[in-house]
Order: C-alpha cells, then sequence, then structure tokens
C-alpha cells in the first residue's frame, strides 16, 4: 500500500477520497487548517498548516517523502508552480484537482472527452485551473514530473444542495413560494455523489498509466434541472412546487455573483464520456443518481437544522425574479 498526502481531505470530494483510501489500505495523511466540518477517519495522520503558508508546509513536509501527493485546494499557477518545487523528486505521482468546467463551454459537440479544447471564456475560476494544467503538463513534458490532472464536474454529498440558493430554495419550496430555475429546465446535467468519485481517484492512485494523463471523473447520470429540482421537492414533501423559469443571462444580470458559475458552467448541457478512467479503474460507475441523492441531503439537512442556512438576498431576488417573468407572460 501507499503513503498518501492530502492536501485538503475535508471537502465534498476530498473526503470521500480519504475515506475510500484508508478503506483499500493506504498509509493516509490530511494537510489543512483542521477547520473542515466533514470528519476524517481516526487512523488518518493530521497535518495542522495554512496550505497558502508556504513555509508552514514546507515545515509541515520537511524530511518527508509521499509516493502521492493529491492536491485538492491548488487554484492558481503560483500556488501549483510552488508545488512542483517543493514536492518535486519527493513524490511518486503528483495528482492535481483541476475541473470539467476548464473544457470548452459551451461545447462544440457531446458528449465531452478528455480531447475536447480547454476554454472557457466566462469564469476566471475554470481559466486559472487551465493554466495550473499548462504549468504541470510543461513540467511533466521537460522534466518527467509525474503528475496526473483529474477533472471533476458537479459533485456533491449529503450537505450540498446543487441549486441556485441552496438551503433557501428547499424552503422556498415548503412555503410554496416560487423557485428560481435556470433557463427553461432541459439543459442536461452530469451530477456525481461523491463516493463515486472518489473509487475512480482512489483507483488511480499508484496507477503507472495515469502518469502525464488527464482524466474525466464524472458520473454517466445526466438528468435535466427540472429532474433535479423534482426529486429536491418530492424529497423535501413538495408534491406541487412553484418552479419559475428564467434565461440564465436574466439571472446572471441580476445576480452578478453567480453570474460566472451559472454561464460558464450551469447554463449548458453538459455530459461526459468516461471510458479513459473506467479503462483504468473498471470498477468505477455511478451508483448514486440523483434522485437516491436527494433523499441523503434532505434526511441530512432536516436532521441537522444548524445546517439549515437561509439567504435573504436569494429570497429577495427570487421574488423580484419570478415577478418579472410572470408580468412578462
Amino acid at each position: 500500500m501507499a503513503s498518501i498526502l492530502f492536501i485538503g481531505g475535508t471537502g465534498i470530494i476530498s473526503a470521500a477520497c480519504v475515506r475510500a483510501a484508508v478503506a483499500v489500505g493506504h498509509r493516509v495523511t490530511v494537510m489543512n487548517r483542521g477547520l473542515g466540518s466533514r470528519t476524517i477517519p481516526d487512523d488518518v495522520e493530521r497535518l495542522d498548516a495554512d496550505v497558502r503558508d508556504r513555509d508552514a508546509v514546507r515545515a509541515a513536509v520537511a524530511g518527508r517523502r509521499f509516493d502521492v501527493v493529491a492536491q485538492f485546494l491548488a487554484f492558481t499557477p503560483d500556488q501549483v508552480r510552488a508545488d512542483v518545487e517543493l514536492f518535486e523528486g519527493r513524490c511518486d505521482q503528483y495528482v492535481f484537482v483541476s475541473s470539467a468546467s476548464a473544457y470548452q463551454t459551451p461545447p462544440s459537440r457531446l458528449p465531452v472527452t478528455e480531447s475536447t479544447p480547454l476554454r472557457n471564456p466566462f469564469w476566471q475560476y475554470s481559466r486559472d485551473k487551465i493554466a495550473c494544467e499548462d504549468l504541470l503538463v510543461a513540467a511533466y513534458r521537460e522534466r518527467g514530473f509525474p503528475v496526473t490532472i483529474i477533472r471533476p464536474s458537479h459533485t456533491y454529498d449529503e450537505r450540498a444542495l446543487p441549486t441556485l440558493g441552496g438551503w433557501t430554495d428547499i424552503a422556498r419550496m415548503r412555503e410554496g413560494r416560487p423557485v428560481i430555475v435556470h433557463g427553461d429546465g432541459t439543459s442536461l446535467w452530469t451530477i456525481t455523489h461523491s463516493d463515486d468519485v472518489a473509487v475512480a481517484v482512489t483507483g488511480l492512485l499508484r496507477h503507472p498509466a495515469a502518469l502525464g494523463e488527464a482524466f474525466t471523473i464524472t458520473g454517466t447520470h445526466a438528468p435535466t434541472w427540472n429532474a433535479i429540482y423534482g426529486w429536491l421537492a418530492d424529497a423535501a414533501g413538495v408534491a406541487h412546487p412553484d418552479l419559475v423559469h428564467v434565461a440564465s443571462e436574466t439571472i446572471a444580470a441580476a445576480a452578478p455573483e453567480i453570474g460566472p458559475t451559472l454561464l460558464g458552467d450551469k447554463a449548458h448541457s453538459m455530459v461526459f464520456d468516461v471510458s479513459k478512467v473506467q479503462a483504468l479503474v473498471p470498477a468505477f460507475q455511478t451508483t448514486v443518481t440523483f434522485d437516491e441523492g436527494a433523499r441523503r441531503i434532505l434526511a441530512y439537512l432536516d436532521a441537522h437544522p444548524e445546517a439549515q442556512e437561509r439567504d435573504a438576498d436569494h429570497d429577495a431576488l427570487s421574488d423580484r425574479l419570478a415577478a418579472h417573468a410572470r408580468a412578462a407572460l
């Protein structure tokens, strides 16, 4: 078994990957600030360090070598460049968690594959991930830096609602108030449970055929947004939710803070070919579809009132957009 350093370890994807790596017997170390809400298995070694403090990171790993370093918290080229300087020659594989939003948006054809161009003119986050990938690919080509790039798309667990307003949308459904759905709700959206993603990620750790390669890691479950909201309503006990469809561009203009993530990701149909990762990790498949996922999310949130965060700004935005849409009709 391998020694794995997870930089992160308490996020939606990374926490599931830590659990999966422990389950197959890897020696797991997690580096973060210790502030995450998702639990870490008791037999995992913890390194408490702010990953943005490079001196603290160097001190935490001084004299250490890992078979794999899995980086979940790097978002800019400067952060990745610092990792290359620190871990080159000190690991056999460096796994960089990029994003499927780096692919051409909107895609010229579906399904999206690893050969789909990387270009997202809408979202700086995605462009930064592309720049990180470019740096790592150059390091691999020039010096053999042992990088593996993974590109997950929309990944969730029981704590993560996929709607525009999160818990606010669930509360509004239960109150009989209108809930905004972007577009006409018929675009296809690949949404994958973190436990499924973790199977693929764990299967790529120390896999010799993964070095120098990039992999799309999503499930094959791509329901419409209408279905996603419908399953959430059903799980929330709402038989007839008041869903109001509003153009994504209109939402982005009214709420610039969510515009990039909407126009640069969720507004477009995204379906992926995952045969490349399945060729190396045959066990990877969709085992949790979102009808079940919605039930898990509502069960968790209903049992944890402290996680039911109401957003007054989204409440007001929903009322304005719904009123405008209905006046237009």
